[in-house]
């Protein structure tokens, strides 16, 4: 059993390339991106057309509401279920995409983390509300600059999270990852899209655009009543809010929305290129090329 997952900054051609390679191999798709979780969030997440769809059975696409709680935890939970449903029809499964929290979930297992008191959570909350999240970004820094360095910075929730592990715990929120992961009883190949930076950064700004041309904008207004949801506190909408409540001009918050999708993918390519396994691949390569070293890999893999 083989789970091939593909993983990359964003715009870089994921999901054209998992819809390739499940055709190829007649295979199902699991998405690993967790914004893309949520049926009310679909320009500006990228979500697969209806035609991309089509073309190949998906999973974990616009299954949840921004108003359910879910998690990574949820999400591995899930997955491996799912997974190992499919498997009983097909050795061959496709992850795709850029969450690499969400990723590792179901490749390596989630880490454990200590029980810590619920009052420093609500703390930090209550800083993120009165000084901002520059403020914990910066107490973070401090604590543990590792975690600074590799985790999704601009995600408060993330920033909580560690800060919480390094005040309840008096280690680095560093410290606890990969020290104990679930055996998995699948075998995993990471393929890598990359290309190099202004590559990437070019791609990002034009997708943006479309996304407006798209109608990115009138998915925010009918989203404004719950711009509060954790789920909403994303790159896309976050930025439009600001500007539907009369903080920023359009033309600044659409420049801030290409700005935060270019660093975070800068931050994906940080964590997907931890993995020293990964089969890394121009984004223009020839899927035949990528397709035929795959073949060598799991008929060795499968038999």
């Amino acid at each position: 059993m083989l789970l091939i997952s593909i993983v990359g900054p964003t715009a870089i051609g994921k999901t054209a390339l998992s819809i390739k390679l499940a055709q190829y191999f007649n295979a199902d798709i699991i998405s690993a991106d967790s914004r893309q979780f949520f049926k009310e969030m679909q320009i500006g997440t990228a979500a697969p057309s209806a035609e991309e769809l089509a073309a190949a059975k998906h999973h974990f696409i616009h299954h949840k509401s921004i108003q359910d709680n879910y998690n990574v935890g949820a999400f591995e939970k899930d997955v491996l279920q799912c997974l190992n449903t499919l498997f009983k029809t097909n050795n061959v499964v496709i992850m795709v995409g850029g969450s690499g929290l969400y990723v590792d979930a179901v490749t390596k297992g989630l880490d454990e983390f200590p029980e810590v008191d619920k009052s420093i959570r609500e703390q930090l909350n209550n800083e993120l509300q009165s000084k901002g999240l520059k403020h914990l970004q910066n107490q973070l820094n401090t604590l543990d600059s590792k975690a600074y360095n590799t985790i999704a910075i601009d995600n408060p929730h993330r920033v909580i999270r560690a800060l919480e592990i390094c005040l309840g715990s008096g280690k680095p929120y560093s410290s606890f990852l990969n020290q104990g992961k679930s055996k998995r009883d699948f075998k995993t190949i990471t393929v890598g899209l990359t290309a190099e930076r202004e590559i990437i950064y070019d791609r990002i700004n034009q997708r943006v655009d479309i996304m407006m041309e798209q109608g990115l904008l009138n998915e925010v207004k009918t989203l404004m009543p719950y711009q509060s949801l954790n789920a909403l506190n994303t790159v896309g909408y976050k930025e439009l809010f600001n500007y539907l409540n009369g903080e920023w001009t359009l033309d600044f918050a659409i420049s801030e929305i290409k700005k935060h999708t270019r660093r975070f993918a800068k931050r994906q390519l940080t964590w997907f290129k931890k993995d020293e396994s990964t089969l890394w691949f121009d984004y223009e390569t020839n899927v035949n090329v990528i397709t035929n070293e795959l073949k060598q890999i799991t008929t060795t893999e499968l038999h």
